[in-house]
């Protein structure tokens, strides 16, 4: 069960889908196009949100997947996340996601930490920055979503993808030690969490 906190941003979250643009959504629809082939073929529904450092964003998506499916009710999703170098979890990052009312749990500490990310009693997804190639994400039949441009045009070829797609938002930070810091975070993370909401809607709308 969803924490009461992350349940009512999601419920929020599904009365504002009218906040996408439309060239937006048909971007977001091919995911969901992915997710019920998957699931409709009885096989894994596997999710990796890729970023540059996969430090933000690219968490954002990982978490936000693993919340929708559970919020929406679709099964065997998995969700990951990599970059194209490895350097570490932003503190600012998981600063929002505690806002919002995740619990986030340190697991091995060192330059490049690992986190529990708890969104409900036994709900959680595991983060840590890592390249999009290590062992522990998936190698064949998943879906790539870039989640920054920077990822988009230097990382051209990702072997084994069953769907690459584009869907890059803005950086939070370049508002790093800044007045808007905090408010940046939160909108980035919401946009992501909203957008992410509205895949695995679509995806329950055509079940």
């Amino acid at each position: 069960m969803l924490y009461p906190a992350i349940h009512s941003f999601c419920h929020e979250l599904n009365q504002h889908f009218d906040e996408i643009p439309e060239d937006r959504k048909t971007i977001l629809q091919q995911i969901s196009a992915y997710i019920l082939g998957q699931q409709q073929t009885g096989k894994p529904i596997q999710l990796m949100y890729v970023c540059t450092h996969n430090s933000r964003r690219s968490h954002f998506g990982q978490i936000w997947a693993a919340v929708a499916a559970r919020f929406y009710g679709i099964e065997q999703v998995e969700t990951f996340s990599g970059g194209t170098e490895a350097t570490a979890f932003n503190p600012n990052a998981i600063a929002v996601l505690r806002r919002i009312g995740f619990e986030v749990e340190t697991t091995d500490k060192g330059h490049n930490p690992s986190y529990k990310v708890k969104f409900g009693s036994e709900e959680a997804t595991h983060c840590f920055s890592k390249v999009y190639d290590h062992p522990s994400n998936p190698s064949t039949h998943f879906a790539a979503i870039m989640t920054c441009s920077d990822a988009e045009e230097n990382c051209p070829f990702i072997p084994g993808v069953a769907l690459r797609i584009g869907t890059t938002y803005d950086d939070p930070k370049e508002f790093d030690n800044t007045p808007l810091q905090d408010a940046k975070y939160d909108e980035r993370c919401r946009q992501i969490a909203l957008e992410t909401c509205y895949v695995f809607a679509s995806v329950t709308s055509h079940s």
